[in-house]
């Protein structure tokens, strides 16, 4: 008898990105012309569901639209993707939306308007609470209110339900709710925003674990990740590719190591497993649209050994 795997839940934003494509990001002041224009389902939270969805784990996400005509399009591709939506609210006024400028380099700029996301309180949390305390694993980012996403946590802790906080954007954190964190997984710049002082790779985690975390993975782009527990840690090295869009590719990270970590792989091996997803999707246009599938991923890994 197969005995059902326990879901991966996301709490976190959908949204719907805006994306312009431009030669090179402007600085403060500068007009340039752009290459082209796209709109393509977003937010950090659905990104991350759809990409342990694409590998064929179970997902579900807990989230909010609006009544706009962004609405019912992100609903759509959320369930074109996998990912069952019966917790994502259908709320008045504005989805989400992201403004992103794309470079030809890959480089990025991303503002993002919380809309629907932003009316995510405490109390749309009890309303899930259910699936939550059913989940696998939680993937929690901090595109929703501080507020909601500390009280998921202290859901999440009591139910004994390991989580997954993305750090993104960076903000303020209540100390007790790094003690509720089984992995925390900032990029650099994100974990310059929890540290006492600047400093190398190694020296951040064991600072950024002194808080309480149970683990760190540090990423780090194309220098790989730095994957840290109590008593062990080591870099896993990315895999090189020629990026055209590094939108979404920590998201796609994290949802990989999440399904890596539930089907029993070693945070190391993990790692590597999200890396391989994480620069497959470099190589593709788009957020939710550039996550690679199970098989892609499996073959990526074959070639490079």
């Amino acid at each position: 008898m197969t005995i059902p795997r326990k879901p991966i839940v996301v709490v976190g934003s959908i949204n719907m990105d805006l994306v312009a494509h431009t030669h090179q990001l402007p600085v403060p002041g500068q007009t340039v012309i752009g290459t082209g224009f796209d709109t393509t389902p977003g937010g950090k939270g659905a990104n991350q569901a759809v990409a342990a969805a694409r590998l064929g784990y179970p997902v579900a996400m807990v989230g909010a639209v609006g009544d706009d005509v962004f609405g019912q399009a992100l609903l759509d591709n959320l369930n074109h993707s996998g990912v069952h939506t019966e917790a994502v609210a259908r709320i008045p006024g504005p989805s989400g939306v992201a403004p992103i400028l794309i470079a030809d380099n890959g480089e990025n700029s991303i503002v993002v308007i919380p809309g629907a996301n932003g009316k995510m309180d405490p109390a749309a949390i009890d309303r899930q609470s259910a699936l939550i305390r059913s989940a696998g694993m939680v993937l929690c980012q901090l595109e929703l209110p501080i507020e909601t996403v500390a009280y998921t946590l202290a859901l999440c802790a009591a139910a004994g339900v390991p989580v997954i906080l993305d750090p993104a954007p960076a903000a303020p954190l209540p100390d007790a709710v790094f003690h509720q964190i089984t992995w925390f997984t900032p990029n650099e710049t994100e974990a310059a925003a929890y540290l006492s002082y600047q400093s190398r790779t190694e020296d951040a985690a064991q600072q950024l674990l002194d808080k309480g975390l149970k683990g760190v993975v540090l990423k780090r782009g194309a220098e790989g990740s730095y994957v840290a527990v109590r008593g062990k840690a080591a870099w896993v090295k990315s895999f090189p590719v020629q990026p055209v869009d590094t939108v979404a590719a920590g998201d796609c990270f994290n949802g990989a190591f999440a399904v890596a970590l539930l089907e029993g792989r070693d945070p190391w091996t993990a790692a590597r497993f999200a890396s391989a997803a994480a620069a497959i999707s470099v190589t593709r246009h788009g957020a939710q649209a550039s996550m690679p599938s199970r098989a892609e991923v499996d073959a990526f890994l074959a070639e490079r050994g």
